[in-house]
């Protein structure tokens, strides 16, 4: 763990509970026999299973409740770190030793602050633009009841949660894509990075489909889809949409796609979402996207696709619809 936060700290023996670490995270100190880890975003969740830990994709997954100690790596949603925090703290028993690790940019600061409004913090310790600090569980219900992230109902009923995408409603991206949606849509469809499920949902309500299909990384916003769109034709799909493959071709897809990951941006997902989207279609069906105006994702679906088009957008987004997958334009 050389140049680790966590190699400032020195848990306890006994089981550990290890609540959003990423991948790249150094964990080579901890015994896999020893330790649980909460992560709910796909690629990181079978990475780490990978390394041999027991990785459950939500807090209330955990099994048990005998852990010596927890560690929680902060996400960058406030509401989003004050849940996991929450849950941790849930699992531990009253003199506990729960630490909190994050970056600047992800509120280690105001983190730090607000915990020591509420408990006994110590061994606070900096390096590589962030922090690492431990608090003693206190005895009662000493964390604030709004810290256990409840969820919301956005929109026309939706639920949503702490930490998913445009928890607070429908981002302007989407809308711009579902309004630009044809009026009949193919028989089987994909939604590659559905999230809470509000795009599918307007999917579903035009004629035609007979299966959408909807691929979500984030294992939180997936669950909110379940409940959100409730339609007999929805399959889920908990998956890497990068990577997602289905038996059989599908003719329709549409997607939002990120152009960063749960922290990092990455310019290059975008176009692994193309090609994704390339490798589900039949040769005769449709993508349906959105993208923000300056990312150059046109010589991409050029490689992709033998049709590109623009059909909707303004200075913000653009709105594009490309066919012929697998045939790629000629230059």
């Amino acid at each position: 763990m050389a140049g680790s936060r966590l190699e400032l700290i020195a848990p306890p023996a006994g089981r550990l509970l290890l609540v959003g670490p990423r991948a790249t995270e150094d964990l080579q100190g901890f015994a896999p026999d020893d330790t649980v880890v909460v992560q709910g975003f796909r690629p990181d969740h079978d990475a780490l299973a990978g390394r041999g830990f027991r990785v459950v994709p939500t807090p209330a997954a955990v099994p048990g409740a005998d852990f010596a100690a927890a560690i929680v790596f902060l996400p960058r949603a406030k509401a989003e770190a004050r849940a996991r925090v929450a849950a941790a703290a849930a699992r531990l028993a009253p003199g506990a030793s729960l630490w909190v690790d994050g970056q600047k940019t992800d509120g280690i600061d105001s983190m730090l602050r607000d915990l020591r409004a509420l408990a006994a913090v110590d061994e606070v310790q900096s390096r590589a633009h962030g922090k690492i600090m431990r608090l003693t569980v206190p005895q009662g219900d000493w964390l604030p009841a709004d810290w256990a992230g409840a969820e919301r109902v956005v929109g026309d009923g939706f639920v949503t949660a702490p930490g998913v995408f445009s928890a607070d409603a429908a981002d302007p991206a989407s809308q711009a894509l579902a309004a630009a949606l044809p009026d009949r849509m193919p028989t089987r469809v994909v939604d590659l990075g559905a999230g809470w499920g509000w795009l599918s949902a307007l999917v579903l309500a035009r004629p035609g489909v007979e299966t959408l299909h909807l691929v979500e990384a984030d294992a939180v916003a997936l669950d909110c889809a379940r409940r959100n769109v409730t339609d007999p034709r929805a399959v889920f799909h908990w998956a890497d949409a990068t990577s997602f493959r289905l038996p059989d071709p599908v003719n329709g897809v549409v997607m939002n796609p990120p152009f960063h990951d749960t922290r990092s941006p990455d310019p290059h997902l975008g176009a692994r979402f193309i090609r994704a989207a390339a490798g589900l279609l039949t040769g005769a069906g449709r993508l349906w996207m959105v993208a923000n105006r300056h990312l150059p994702y046109e010589p991409v679906l050029a490689e992709h696709f033998a049709q590109v088009q623009e059909i909707a957008g303004d200075a913000r987004f653009k709105v594009i619809t490309a066919t012929g997958a697998g045939r790629p334009r000629r230059r």
